[in-house]
């Protein structure tokens, strides 16, 4: 006869996050909708993304890299600015990883500076598995399954901002990465996740910042 467990021990979270790049293959498992490989930036990379706010506040490139020529094609469309060559290495990198991940042949990559929340309101994606990663400002904020009703989301919310809705009961629940931390965020679209993707949104980004964002989709 099996033995009732308790809440604690019945519970299985559904988000990883470890300082190894090898928690990011923890995504394939059913109950998990999000990993995060926790990194430190080198200090080129940020030098560059400093560098490329002041170069172009609006920089926005979306396009579909090819895995088997990823540093030359991130070579053609970032501006030549001091350690472009440590920051296309190190977005090259990543891009590897996503690639080999998923076995995909090319990746739809979109970089950008932002001054204001992309999506502020939480919510799930449709796609299969998206990159996040935040070179410059805060990074992205997300829900555990624990402490959320998702019957809250969308327009169930009921015209409520997202602490008032019921969503979720305290500040405290919300999570958030932290520059150059690698997410990646199982959507409503991966196999047999219909209606339980991550729940995430974009931070805000206080008034006279910027925060430069990467992502990474099946192309």
């Amino acid at each position: 006869m099996q033995a009732n467990l308790s809440a604690a021990e019945s519970y299985q979270p559904n988000a990883v996050l470890d300082e190894h790049p090898e928690v990011l293959t923890q995504i394939f498992e059913p109950q998990i909708n999000m990993a995060c490989y926790q990194r430190e930036l080198a200090a080129g990379v940020i030098s560059y993304g400093h560098e490329l706010i002041e170069y172009n506040r609006q920089f926005n490139i979306r396009c579909v890299i090819k895995a088997e020529s990823i540093l030359k094609n991130l070579n053609s469309v970032m501006p030549d600015l001091t350690h472009k060559q440590a920051f296309i290495e190190d977005l090259g990198l990543l891009v590897d990883m996503y690639a080999c991940l998923f076995d995909l042949e090319e990746i739809g990559l979109r970089l950008q500076v932002l001054d204001r929340a992309m999506c502020p309101r939480f919510h799930t994606d449709k796609l299969g598995c998206r990159l996040v990663t935040t070179y410059q400002g805060q990074g992205s904020e997300w829900l555990c399954d624990e402490v959320i009703d998702r019957s809250k989301l969308g327009a169930g919310n009921g015209g409520l901002s997202d602490d008032l809705s019921g969503l979720y009961q305290h500040s405290s629940d919300i999570q958030q990465a932290s520059i150059g931390d690698v997410l990646l965020l199982k959507g409503d679209g991966w196999f047999g996740n219909d209606g339980a993707g991550i729940v995430h949104r974009s931070p805000t980004v206080p008034s006279g910042e910027q925060r430069i964002v990467a992502t990474m989709d099946f192309a």
